[in-house]
């Protein structure tokens, strides 16, 4: 039966690039040395949570060295990895993007994030360039299909079930989920509803405190939390991810094979 091993690798990024890419280049190996799928939050590479240089909006391009470092950790760990970074794009405003590098080392994916984060007195959508919404990040690993999003993406159910329509089995979310009233009780209640509603594995990745929750984990399909990362830097959830899991969840709750709606993305 298939079956993978997941972690989940949390820490919080600062304005530190070179910092960023050291802590992600030795979260990879620690959580490589065991896992199939290694898990970093959205903007490891580059993180302001407090806008202390709003005019700084640093970025790299998808050859850049962050990636580059990424791809060359994947290689050597022989696992594939899932990181969050902030791409160039062709105005002044940065993708906000997630690639998928295999144990080769290839670059085998990227999700550009489509929902950004205007709400509870942020705007991401300053600094950040909204993607087009063309096909979602999903790929197979072991057996199970894998799909991708991003942070604010886990507020709009429709988007779980876009992956989901597209074969996931697995979802996977870096995330920078910023600290506030009610945030963390929000992070695991949605996380926890996204996996039961689309009987999939849901593995929620954040970025560390102080301006973030952390508490990366790891939802199996009927809703129970399988592991935690807590809320420290540095600290790796990790999972076993059965299909057979999976199969006996849907068998007994057929919730997909019941619907009578789909979803379509609008323009």
């Amino acid at each position: 039966m298939s079956e993978l091993i997941l972690s989940l690798a949390q820490f919080g990024a600062t304005r530190n690039v070179e910092l960023n890419r050291s802590t992600a280049l030795e979260l990879i190996a620690r959580a490589g040395a065991d896992a199939d799928l290694v898990v970093l939050p959205e903007n490891a590479m580059y993180s302001d949570p407090t806008r202390e240089r709003p005019e700084e909006n640093y970025s790299e391009t998808l050859d850049g060295p962050f990636v580059t470092a990424l791809r060359e950790a994947a290689q050597q760990a022989e696992a594939d990895v899932v990181s969050g970074f902030t791409e160039t794009s062709d105005d002044e405003r940065s993708f906000n993007t997630l690639v998928h590098i295999d144990a080769q080392g290839e670059l085998a994916g990227v999700y550009r994030k489509v929902h950004l984060y205007d709400a509870f007195g942020h705007r991401e959508s300053d600094t950040v360039r909204p993607a087009d919404i063309t096909s979602p990040l999903v790929f197979e690993l072991k057996g199970l299909r894998i799909g991708a999003a991003t942070c604010y993406d886990l507020r709009f159910p429709e988007m779980g079930r876009w992956l989901v329509d597209h074969g996931a089995d697995v979802i996977v979310l870096p995330a920078a989920w910023a600290v506030g009233p009610m945030k963390e009780l929000h992070w695991e209640m949605l996380a926890r509803a996204r996996a039961i509603e689309n009987t999939v594995y849901f593995a929620a990745c954040g970025q560390t405190g102080p301006s973030c929750t952390g508490q990366s984990m790891i939802v199996d399909p009927m809703g129970v939390i399988v592991a935690s990362a807590g809320e420290s830097a540095g600290g790796i959830a990790t999972a076993r991810i059965r299909k057979e899991r999976l199969e006996t969840v849907r068998k007994a709750n057929p919730s997909l094979a019941n619907r009578r709606f789909t979803v379509a993305p609008s323009a």
